[in-house]
């Protein structure tokens, strides 16, 4: 006969359960952390810059606050992006088209391509182009371009003589609004330098520009809020939009925005680019105007215009008015 097998209690033959202390979860913690940080620095980002890029040490451009907006002095101070234009026809004729290429790049030689920028007031990148005598402004949107950093564009200058280029765009490392600039060079058909004529005919032109300007029925108007505009100061401007026939005025946005403002001083050393303060149009004054508000700092005393673009029932207005900086 077999012997009986001896009883053993129950839970006699498992092993002893033994918890994990405080240190083995931190270290187990840690370990799924630092996991997690290499699995998202590997997944796309869209862009391969980051805000170290957008540096370039002293005596540069600061990052512009939409909450405060300034005139930047884009030459006197340097860019942490470079910029760069070629055209595929020279030299440039005006009133002729023409096709260019702009590129752009970092300080250490990296592209700044599409991926690299936000999309700020509907478009990635914007050029704001200036002729000599300030009575030449165009807004242009280039697009991307084939190889990394090539934005292609093309526009027709009306004149003769050293057009500045300025770009303004937000860096999606930074999300703060950057800038850079570039010369293009103007001549005529002939090869002839105009730019001494086209400066003198535009002298008068400049001269006439005031703060109301009437056009097909329509006035417009730049009032300061106060009766000097000072250097250093906050300076508050009211676009007025009204028509003759006392009709009602229909705006429709400008890149996401109901009208736009941008300064450029005599020398061209800088713009301003300004937004209402307005989401929304105002209520018309008098029953026949539409009032949209900026505000702005100017640097330095001097002259300085300032173009509006504004669209109205789906027509597309650029007007200019001067204004005087005093000390």
């Amino acid at each position: 006969m077999n012997a009986p097998r001896p009883v053993v209690p129950v839970g006699e033959n498992k092993p002893a359960v033994t918890s994990r202390g405080p240190w083995q979860q931190i270290v187990l913690i840690s370990l799924a952390a630092v996991a997690l940080y290499l699995v998202v620095r590997r997944l796309p980002t869209g862009t391969n810059l980051s805000h170290m890029d957008f540096r370039a040490g002293a005596n540069s451009i600061e990052f512009c606050d939409p909450a405060n907006p300034q005139f930047m002095p884009v030459v006197a101070v340097r860019s942490p992006v470079e910029m760069a234009l070629a055209c595929d026809s020279l030299p440039l004729v005006a009133g002729r088209e023409a096709a260019l290429v702009l590129t752009l790049k970092t300080s250490t030689g990296k592209p700044v391509s599409p991926e690299d920028l936000l999309v700020a007031h509907t478009q990635k990148l914007h050029l704001l182009i200036i002729d000599p005598t300030l009575t030449d402004y165009q807004h242009v949107h280039p697009l991307p371009g084939r190889r990394s950093g090539e934005w292609l564009f093309s526009f027709t200058p009306s004149r003769t003589g050293v057009y500045r280029v300025f770009a303004d765009f937000t860096p999606a490392a930074t999300a703060r609004g950057l800038y850079a600039r570039a010369d293009l060079t103007v001549g005529t058909e002939s090869g002839a330098d105009a730019t001494r004529s086209s400066v003198g005919d535009s002298a008068a032109e400049l001269a006439a520009y005031g703060a109301v300007a009437a056009r097909d029925g329509f006035h417009f108007a730049l009032r300061a809020n106060a009766v000097s505009i000072r250097a250093g100061q906050t300076t508050e401007l009211a676009f007025i939009i009204s028509r003759d026939d006392g009709a009602p005025i229909v705006l429709q946005p400008v890149m996401a925005a109901w009208a736009h403002l941008v300064a450029f001083d005599k020398s061209r050393s800088g713009f301003a680019h300004l937004h209402p303060n307005e989401i929304y149009p105002t209520d018309p004054l008098d029953g026949r105007a539409l009032r949209l508000n900026f505000k702005v700092t100017f640097p330095r005393a001097g002259r300085y215009v300032i173009w509006a673009q504004v669209n109205t029932a789906g027509r597309e207005w650029f007007v200019p008015f001067a204004l005087t900086v005093e000390p």
